[in-house]
């Protein structure tokens, strides 16, 4: 064994341990999916069961009053996250004593001064390996991280545990965070709890498979390029990649320290927008602007989600779509799921347009430069601190043998950007004018395939343009891929490579079931508008959960 793969190992066997042994599975399933297991277990409770099948909303009110205890509710998703982790291989670490003994605190507090600590009171959060907490490693899917324990928290970290949440798990990411599946050389693959042939996505996969799983109920992930989007959209959740500035990133671990020309966002991984609501109102409640400085001092514009409902309940929405971005056509599962959102919002009485997509493919090769302006430097070099080998995954975005760019050159792209950003506003502009009415929102592909399989995951463009214009997007599940319906259009010609390459990877059979998703994209800091139009969406199409 290589001294990298020792330290791997401990690391992994440390995880394994952190389960206490009445939560540890004899005999694991060996059905692709696993979704049932928890009801078949034994280890679970009839009470921790519907605990973890409930809503945040409703788990933070029931504590608040003192119906349900945070030990109680803690305790219900410590066993399902332990469960989430021996089935799809999600963890990088988990404390429960830690969690625990913040539970505890809470009912004490909440029983001596007779009212709740925070809007999040008792609530246990999940957390992508991103997130500092102090005492634990926070090794991101590095082995050279390994070993190295945290001296304080990320601001998001401490605002959250100021609103009451117990943190008890760090969830799994791919190494670098810079891919669309969840593997690396610490712990392996994370599956999606679905299927195990099917990604969980990436770079927050870790999250997604663990609420996907239900073994968390809000989960917080990170976005530079679509990795809160896609393990949404893969595991049949809502997601929400909010603009820079709306909610705190500092003092995150990362690759690419520094790097500000495309910026990182964390966002909630939720079963409904009535959750991902819950937290992003009881994030902005602790003011974050005091803390982090790139944070936009902009508190929760309710007035802003009154505007949209207002519309929603007299049909008087207008919303754009478009089912390709002029480089890559999705599969036939999401085609149909773009048109199921089309239609249905039609049936409703909106005014739904078709939307071409500005220069996508420009953008697309502007920001897949960005990702790889070091020439692979920053990552290469952790590699080589610990001589683990690169995952396979990343060839195509991060390599060393990619240029490095110069100041002057990065000072171009800057330029590049914003001024793609204005034209694209400009595009904006010019369809309301013709339109004679306000744009509120765009539906577009999140990505091209449904839950893709194993290193399949080729095409970044419907996710990283979004993130290269600094729009809202928040991920609605639609429907699952259907072999009966999603036939393959045998005598389609590809558009260019990329799309032939994506085209030869459908199977209607290999994907039958497989979650459907469409994001949901709205003008820069629009959080309430976007969430508030996703809400209803989800609500036509029977997939939001109302508290």
């Amino acid at each position: 064994m290589a001294k990298w793969e020792e330290i791997a190992a401990d690391k992994k066997k440390r995880i394994a341990e952190s389960i206490p042994q009445e939560w540890r599975i004899k005999s694991k399933p060996t059905d692709v999916s696993v979704m049932t297991y928890p009801k078949e277990s034994g280890i679970m409770s009839a009470e921790d069961l519907a605990i973890t099948e409930s809503t945040a909303v409703d788990l933070v009110a029931q504590m608040a009053a003192g119906w349900l205890t945070s030990v109680a509710v803690t305790t219900a998703f410590l066993k399902r996250a332990a469960l989430a982790h021996q089935l799809t291989n999600c963890a990088l670490e988990f404390f429960p004593e830690i969690a625990l003994a913040r539970a505890k605190s809470l009912d004490e507090a909440l029983k001596k001064d007779g009212k709740p600590v925070g809007p999040l009171h008792g609530l246990p959060i999940s957390l992508k390996d991103q997130f500092r907490i102090k005492g634990l490693e926070t090794s991101m899917g590095y082995v050279a991280w390994i070993g190295k324990y945290e001296d304080g928290n990320s601001i998001l970290v401490d605002l959250l545990e100021k609103a009451g949440a117990v943190f008890y798990v760090k969830t799994s990411v791919p190494q670098s965070l810079m891919v669309c599946e969840t593997v690396n050389n610490v712990i392996g693959r994370t599956t999606n709890p679905r299927n195990k042939n099917w990604s969980c996505g990436g770079s927050s996969g870790g999250e997604g498979a663990m609420v996907g799983f239900r073994g968390g109920i809000i989960g917080v992930g990170t976005d530079i390029g679509g990795s809160i989007r896609v393990p949404s959209a893969f595991n049949f959740l809502y997601g929400l990649r909010p603009s820079h500035g709306r909610l705190p990133y500092g003092k995150m671990a990362n690759s690419m320290e520094g790097q500000e020309t495309v910026h990182s966002v964390c966002g909630p991984l939720t079963h409904s927008v009535a959750d991902m609501r819950l937290f992003v109102q009881s994030v902005l409640a602790q003011e974050p602007w005091k803390y982090d400085s790139k944070v936009i001092p902009l508190p929760w514009r309710g007035v802003e989600a009154e505007a949209v409902n207002a519309k929603i309940a007299s049909g008087g929405l207008t919303l754009g779509y478009y089912n390709c971005d002029g480089n890559v056509l999705p599969h036939p599962p999401i085609l149909r799921g773009i048109e199921t959102v089309v239609s249905t919002m039609k049936k409703a009485g909106h005014t739904v347009f078709p939307w071409k997509p500005y220069k996508h493919d420009y953008a697309v090769n502007l920001i897949n430069g960005i990702y790889a302006s070091d020439g692979g430097t920053d990552v290469f070099d952790t590699l080589k601190e610990s001589g683990e080998p690169a995952i396979p995954n990343f060839a195509d975005l991060i390599n060393p043998d990619l240029p490095k760019i110069d100041m002057n050159e990065l000072w171009s792209v800057h330029l590049k950007k914003w001024a793609f950003q204005c034209e694209y506003l400009e595009q904006i502009r010019l369809m309301e004018e013709q339109l004679g009415e306000k744009i509120d929102a765009i539906i577009a592909p999140i990505t091209p395939t449904a839950a893709i399989r194993h290193n399949q995951f080729k095409y970044y463009g419907y996710a990283s343009a979004i993130n290269l214009l600094d729009f809202t997007s928040v991920v609605v599940p639609v429907t699952f891929a259907d072999k009966s319906i999603d036939k393959k259009a045998e005598d389609y010609k590809p558009i260019s490579e990329i799309d032939k390459t994506v085209q030869a990877e459908y199977d209607p059979e290999a994907y039958h079931g497989a979650p459907v998703a469409v994001q949901i994209v709205g003008r820069r800091l629009t959080e309430e508008r976007v969430m508030a139009i996703a809400e209803e969406i989800g609500k036509l199409l029977g997939n939001e959960i109302t508290p």
